[in-house]
C-alpha cells in the first residue's frame, strides 16, 4: 500500500479523494490499460438502425404523444474553455509582426490555412462587428488590420474571448443578436426537451465560469421564452474535485508539485457521469455544448432528437414489461426465449454459448441483469472524417461482446486485422445521446455502477519540465456507459455542427 505523509492525507481529504482511489490509480499505472478488442465495425444492418421517412415521422409522433406527461432533461457538458478554439489566432499574436511583413507573404512564408481561412471570411464571423466598434476606422494594410482584430479578440485587457467558455461566446450572427450556443441550445430545448410550457437544462460548467453563465441566462433567457413561450428551469453543476486523478513519474509513483504536494488533474469528461448520476427524468438528452444549429436548421434537428426518443419508449415500454414479468419469477421456457430474442434483437445483447444449457433460476437471473440496465440510443452520423469516437462491436477481457463507441486511441493500430476493422467504419459518434436512467418502478438507476474501469487512457505530460504520466476516466459516452443497453441510429449530418476551430464558424452550417 502506497507511503502517504501528514499532509498527503490532509490533502485527499480536502479533494475527497480515498486512500484505496489513490493506490487503484498507481495500479492502472502499473497495469497499464489494455487496447479494446474490436471485433467489428457497427454498420447499417449490424449494429445501427436506419429508419425510412415514414417510420421516422412515426416515431417523432409517438414521441410527440408521450413527452408532455414525462420528466425531461436536457443534460448539457459545457465546461469547455474557448482558448483550443483559438489556438490558430494565440500563434498568430506570437509570431506575426505586421509592420514587418505583409499579410499574404506571411501567409506564403507558413502556408497558414486557418489565418487565410479567418482573413479572408473576417466579415461573415458573428463577432466582427463587435470588434471592430472597438477599433481605429482605418489600417495601413490588410494584416495590420487582421493583426489588430485577432489582439482586440483575445487580449486579456481587451475582449479577452480565450478565457470565455466556449459556450457564452457570440456563434451565430442574426442581425440584432449574435447567439451564443448557450442561447442556441435554449431555443433547441423548446423544440424537443420542453414539457408542459417548461424546458429543463441542466449545464456542466467551470466554477470560475458559473457567474457568467447566469448573467447570460438572465440576458437571454426572457428573449428566448418570448419567442418560443417556454419557461426555462436552468441550473449548473462543476466537475468534483473527487473525480480528479494521480498523476505519476515515470516509475509509478505520485508525481510532486515544486512545493511538496501531490499532483492531481481533472479526469476528462468521464467525469461528468457523477453529475449525469445526480440527475434523475424519464428522458434525458445529452448533446456538447459547442454542436449547435443556426434556426433554419433547428426543426431537422429537433425532429432527429425526436426520432431517438421515440426509438428509447418503444423499446422502453417492452422491456418494463419484460422486467416485471421477470420479478413474478413465474416465467415459462418460451418467455425466457422470447425475452432473450428480444435483448438480442431490440436491446443488441450478447449471450455466451452455454446460455440455453443453463438452469432455469441462472437463466432468469441472467436475464433479470441484462434487462435491468439503463439505455442509450446514440445518433450516429455517416463519417466525413471528422476526428471522434465510433460505433464498433467489441470483445471484453470476460470475453462478452457488446456494442460501443471507441476511441481511436482505445484501439492498438499497429495490429493490421485491427487497423483494418477501424477503416472499414462508416458513421462515428457525433454525441448525440438520449437516455433512459430509470428501471420499469420508475426508480433511478445508480450509473457509477455501469462504468467500464477498463476503459481510461494513459497519456504522456510534462510539468516543471519534468515528465510524467496522466490519467483519464472511461469517457462519459465511452467507457462510463460500456454496461448499459445500447442502440445505435444513423441520423443526419444536419445535426453535427462542432466547433472545434474559430474558423469552423465560418462553414455555411453557422451562418444564419
Amino acid at each position: 500500500m502506497i507511503e502517504l505523509t501528514e499532509r498527503d492525507e490532509k490533502q485527499l481529504k480536502e479533494k475527497g479523494i480515498s486512500k484505496e482511489s489513490m493506490q487503484s490509480h498507481i495500479n492502472t499505472f502499473k497495469e497499464g490499460i489494455p487496447f479494446v478488442q474490436l471485433k467489428n465495425a457497427a454498420v447499417i444492418g449490424n449494429g445501427i438502425l436506419k429508419f425510412t421517412s415514414s417510420e421516422e415521422k412515426e416515431l417523432i409522433t409517438f414521441y410527440d404523444s408521450k413527452s408532455k406527461d414525462l420528466d425531461i432533461l436536457k443534460f448539457v457538458p459545457a465546461s469547455g474553455a474557448a482558448s483550443r478554439m483559438f489556438k490558430a489566432l494565440f500563434n498568430f499574436l506570437d509570431v506575426y509582426n505586421p509592420k514587418k511583413e505583409t499579410l499574404d507573404a506571411y501567409l506564403k512564408r507558413t502556408n497558414d490555412k486557418d489565418i487565410r481561412i479567418f482573413s479572408e471570411g473576417l466579415e461573415r464571423l458573428p463577432f466582427y462587428k463587435k470588434v471592430m466598434a472597438r477599433l481605429p476606422k482605418n489600417f495601413a494594410s490588410q494584416g495590420e488590420k487582421v493583426f489588430h482584430f485577432v489582439s482586440e479578440l483575445l487580449n486579456d485587457n481587451a475582449l479577452n474571448y480565450g478565457f470565455y467558455p466556449k459556450g457564452l461566446l457570440p456563434f451565430h450572427n442574426y442581425g440584432d443578436v449574435a447567439a451564443t450556443p448557450f442561447e442556441e441550445h435554449l431555443k433547441e430545448g423548446a423544440l424537443y426537451a420542453g414539457s408542459k410550457g417548461k424546458a429543463k437544462l441542466h449545464f456542466t460548467v467551470s466554477e470560475q465560469h458559473e457567474e457568467m453563465f447566469k448573467k447570460e441566462f438572465a440576458e437571454s433567457g426572457p428573449r428566448v421564452s418570448e419567442v418560443t413561450g417556454i419557461k426555462y428551469e436552468v441550473d449548473y453543476s462543476f466537475q468534483k474535485s473527487s473525480t480528479d486523478t494521480l498523476a505519476v513519474d515515470m516509475n509509478n509513483n505520485p508525481f510532486r508539485n515544486e512545493d511538496g504536494t501531490v499532483l492531481f488533474r481533472p479526469g476528462g469528461h468521464g467525469a461528468l457521469i457523477q453529475n449525469l448520476n445526480d440527475q434523475d427524468a424519464d428522458v434525458i438528452f445529452i448533446k456538447n455544448i459547442d454542436n449547435v444549429a443556426v434556426m433554419e436548421d433547428a426543426k431537422a434537428v429537433a425532429d432527429s432528437k425526436k426520432v431517438l426518443a421515440g426509438v428509447l419508449l418503444k423499446v422502453q415500454e417492452k422491456a418494463f414489461s419484460y422486467a416485471a414479468e421477470l420479478d413474478k419469477d413465474e416465467v415459462s421456457d418460451n418467455k425466457i426465449t422470447e425475452i432473450k430474442t428480444f435483448l438480442m434483437e431490440r436491446l443488441n445483447v450478447r449471450f455466451s454459448n452455454d446460455f440455453d444449457s443453463k438452469s432455469k433460476s441462472d437463466k432468469l437471473n441472467i436475464l433479470k441483469s441484462k434487462i435491468n440496465r439503463p439505455i442509450r440510443i446514440c445518433g450516429m452520423v455517416k463519417n466525413e472524417g471528422e476526428p471522434g469516437g465510433g460505433p464498433f462491436w467489441i470483445t471484453n477481457a470476460k470475453g462478452e461482446v457488446s456494442l460501443q463507441i471507441i476511441e481511436s486511441a482505445q484501439i492498438d493500430m499497429e495490429n493490421e486485422q485491427q487497423a483494418n476493422i477501424m477503416k472499414n467504419s462508416t458513421h462515428f459518434n457525433p454525441v448525440d445521446l438520449v437516455c433512459g436512467v430509470r428501471n420499469y418502478k420508475g426508480e433511478k438507476f445508480d450509473l457509477l455502477k455501469f462504468v467500464d474501469d477498463k476503459q481510461g487512457f494513459i497519456t504522456s505530460k510534462t510539468k516543471d519540465g519534468k515528465e510524467l504520466k496522466a490519467l483519464e476516466l472511461p469517457g462519459l459516452w465511452n467507457g462510463a456507459m460500456a454496461f448499459w443497453n445500447t442502440i445505435f441510429v444513423e441520423v443526419p449530418l444536419v445535426t453535427f455542427n462542432p466547433v472545434k476551430s474559430v474558423v469552423d464558424l465560418l462553414k455555411e452550417s453557422h451562418q444564419a
